[in-house]
């Protein structure tokens, strides 16, 4: 698919790899609704992002908000694309020093990974379905996924769950919506520069990107932007959970 001239939605815009999705599509010459938190700072991101991108606050477990964010997108001519990148993370084991793991924490990271995520899902599908077909396709989902879903550390339990759905889902979304021509992808990064990343040492930043393989570093969220562009460039691409991460294979801790 060709993004110029076209809508997307990007949720977690406002930083890290949303960020950097935005402002790549908008180079190509997308128009963006940038879904976030009300308390993130969209609403400058979008002003200086420009390219007609709309800062939409919410959050994306909640019906409404993901509701009006594709309502702006119909709004402006149709939604035809969609990357997810928002997302929490969390590090506790199952039983710990004070007990198992309070089950209201294993949860929250499954609704806002997972069910955030199908939550924009359904509702974008549903309004690709209106648009008419571009060439080939009406649409396509990028999801995000990790490296955590295949090889995830101890402590990573919820956040495993959470991204190994992800990708499980993957195909058979991408089936189901086959026959409507919208295509569905997933993109599982390594360890990425991030503002989650931010707040370690820098000495914890540097081992972590020095087990990366080659590059023998983070990844850039620029390249988790070029490669969701290439996913909505190329028609081929669809059902599969692309790793990208420096051939990396995370160890147990």
């Amino acid at each position: 698919m060709e993004p110029q001239g076209k809508i997307a939605l990007v949720t977690g815009g406002a930083s890290g790899l949303g960020l950097a999705t935005c402002t790549r599509l908008v180079d190509a010459g997308a128009k963006v609704i940038m879904l976030d938190l009300e308390a993130s700072n969209g609403h400058d991101v979008a002003t200086a992002l420009g390219g007609g991108t709309v800062f939409a606050p919410g959050d994306v477990t909640s019906e409404e908000d993901v509701r009006r964010a594709v309502e702006l997108a119909d709004a402006a001519g149709g939604l035809s694309m969609v990357v997810n990148c928002a997302g929490v993370v969390m590090g506790k084991r199952l039983v710990g020093r004070k007990g198992p793991i309070p089950l209201q924490d294993f949860e929250r990271v499954i609704r806002i990974n997972l069910l955030g995520t199908v939550n924009i899902m359904r509702l974008a599908a549903a309004a690709m379905l209106q648009n008419g077909a571009d060439g080939e396709e009406r649409g396509v989902i990028i999801n995000t996924a990790s490296v955590a879903a295949f090889d995830g550390q101890i402590g990573q339990t919820a956040y495993a769950a959470s991204k190994a759905a992800i990708a499980g889902l993957t195909l058979p979304a991408a089936r189901e919506l086959a026959e409507s021509r919208i295509r569905v992808m997933s993109i599982a990064p390594g360890t990425f520069e991030t503002p989650m990343m931010a707040g370690m040492s820098a000495e914890l930043q540097a081992s972590l990107g020095a087990q990366v393989p080659h590059p023998n570093r983070m990844g850039k969220p620029a390249e988790y932007a070029e490669l969701a562009l290439h996913i909505i460039n190329n028609p081929m691409l669809n059902g599969e959970t692309i790793r990208l991460d420096g051939a990396i294979r995370m160890a147990p801790r």
